[in-house]
């Protein structure tokens, strides 16, 4: 396994930790579909024990993040085009639903999540665009004032973080990305619920329909030579 793991001190929730960043490295394209994980592997980069990434691994599994390998133990499950295609109509309607309610507020999105953004898609961390793509996005959550959305969404966060690895990897769609945010958030600011349920709909079905294409790559024979 050639993806780096950072060594992680004892707790009480190392569990999720083990989680956390086996899920990090999943959805950052560290760890690639199909690879697999050994438990001794991982408990050794991690300086933990292997009961706590047992633990972790039994998690990502009922999650869908990895499945049996073929023989025995576990290794990082492909995306499904399918799925994620009914996780994104989820998230279409939560997006739409908060993006209106704030409008309403005229709420101001603080601009430096985006300026935090636009210096995270110069970069080369993949985990960092995602995590300044969440924080966006969970501002609209919270700016909503129903906190049941952000509840809502959060289950299927964890497979969407994946998927936006996958997007994020190609670079036109870090160039828009953000520019379609500073639009989203500049018709919230100005009480346009309209317009903002408008624009958060178009995000999300341009990312929806981007993560299906760059799936239909990676599924090409050169590609898939590309990875070995």
């Amino acid at each position: 396994m050639s993806a780096q793991l950072l060594r992680l001190e004892t707790a009480p929730d190392l569990v999720d930790r083990v989680y956390r960043a086996l899920l990090d490295a999943i959805s950052s394209g560290a760890l690639a579909p199909g690879e697999r994980l050994a438990q001794e592997d991982i408990a050794q980069r991690m300086a933990v024990s292997r009961q706590p990434v047992l633990q972790a691994l039994r998690l990502l599994k009922k999650d869908g993040f990895v499945h049996d390998a073929p023989g025995r133990g576990v290794q990082v499950a492909p995306l499904d085009a399918d799925w994620m295609r009914k996780v994104y109509q989820v998230r279409g309607a939560l997006d739409a639903l908060a993006a209106q309610l704030a409008a309403q507020r005229r709420f101001r999105i603080d601009p430096k999540l985006i300026e935090r953004g636009r210096r995270a898609a110069r970069g080369r961390s993949v985990q960092a665009m995602i995590d300044a793509d969440m924080a966006f996005h969970h501002a609209i959550y919270l700016a909503s004032d129903n906190p049941l959305i952000a509840q809502s969404a959060e289950q299927h966060w964890v497979h969407l973080r994946r998927a936006m690895g996958a997007v994020l990897q190609s670079q036109p769609q870090r160039e828009t990305l953000w520019d379609e945010h500073e639009a989203i958030a500049q018709a919230i600011a100005d009480g346009d619920a309209r317009r903002a349920v408008r624009l958060s709909e178009e995000h999300v079905s341009q990312a929806s329909q981007a993560l299906i294409e760059r799936l239909a790559q990676l599924s090409t024979p050169q590609a898939q030579g590309d990875r070995r």
